[in-house]
């Protein structure tokens, strides 16, 4: 039996596969997975169980995540349930699903504090887009917070309710203007192209796979060409993605300035041209109208 599906987006190894699979690829065994979310602020999915593996993507806090299979090295292989990408996670960044989500973070860096004090030594951060459940509430003569599982408060206004949607995705983009390039990264620390993309489609209410392929083919409507652009249009290379800041400028995370900038798009289609490279094609989002803020 020969496999035609993806195994970035379905978990299929020879000795190993999800069972939902069973009669479409060939492998020893098929196992249901074993449901877990993610407890770390971020975690590495790689490709390979190995700390010096290919970094494909990010897993956010809050994340569900199906799991396949852990070794005795630390390491768990799964799929992440909000855009199907599979691969290996660290099993430390692993916990049992919890408290339903309630709330996501809204802005590029939060920190969370071990209680109603801005003043206490921080717990750690959270990146936009992770979700949380909030259990409480407090404030002081600082801010007002939001409590949350397991541990710690975040401030009121770094979070929103999961209903609640961004109306522009490119502004949400713009909040990483500056960020750090890197490969297969999805939050301020650092971000990749198609990182940036779905990020900022996640905070809108907007379905995003993972990698720039995937994108073309399944985001929004092909336009005819790039004469009549407008903000929020995708711009589209072989391996590359930018969104339209407005109808001339492009806003992207890129390894030529190894950060998230907005340049003329003249000047991106000319320097990737001379590297062989033009633009395949230009995409327009749906952003769904219901839930704005």
């Amino acid at each position: 039996m020969t496999a035609t599906l993806d195994p970035r987006r379905n978990a299929m190894r020879p000795d190993l596969a999800d069972r939902r699979l069973e009669g479409q690829v060939s492998a020893d065994r098929f196992v249901d997975g074993v449901p877990r979310r993610i407890i770390a602020p971020l975690a590495p999915l790689r490709r390979h169980p190995a700390g010096n593996a290919p970094l494909d993507t990010e897993a956010l806090f809050g994340e569900a995540v199906t799991v396949f299979d852990e070794d005795d090295e630390g390491w768990a292989w799964g799929q992440l349930q909000r855009d199907g990408y599979v691969g290996y996670l660290p099993s430390a960044a692993l916990g049992m699903p919890g408290a339903g989500a309630t709330h996501r973070v809204s802005v590029p860096r939060t920190l969370v504090f071990p209680g109603y004090d801005i003043k206490l030594p921080p717990l750690h951060d959270l990146p936009m887009g992770a979700q949380i459940a909030v259990v409480g509430a407090g404030q002081d003569h600082n801010a007002a917070y939001a409590r949350i599982e397991p541990a710690g408060a975040v401030v009121v206004q770094h979070v929103v309710p999961l209903a609640d949607l961004a109306a522009d995705p490119v502004a949400v983009a713009e909040q990483f203007i500056g960020v750090p390039y890197l490969w297969g990264g999805k939050s301020a620390s650092g971000l990749d192209c198609s990182g940036l993309v779905q990020i900022a489609c996640l905070m809108a209410g907007v379905a995003a796979p993972r990698d720039t392929d995937m994108q073309e083919r399944e985001l929004g409507t092909r336009l005819a060409g790039i004469e009549a652009l407008r903000r929020g249009d995708l711009v589209f290379w072989k391996g590359h993605v930018g969104i339209m800041s407005d109808g001339t400028s492009l806003l992207h995370a890129n390894a030529h300035h190894m950060s998230t900038t907005v340049e003329p798009l003249q000047d991106a289609i000319e320097r990737l041209e001379e590297r062989g490279a033009s633009v395949t094609s230009v995409r327009r989002l749906h952003v769904p109208a219901a839930g704005r803020i």
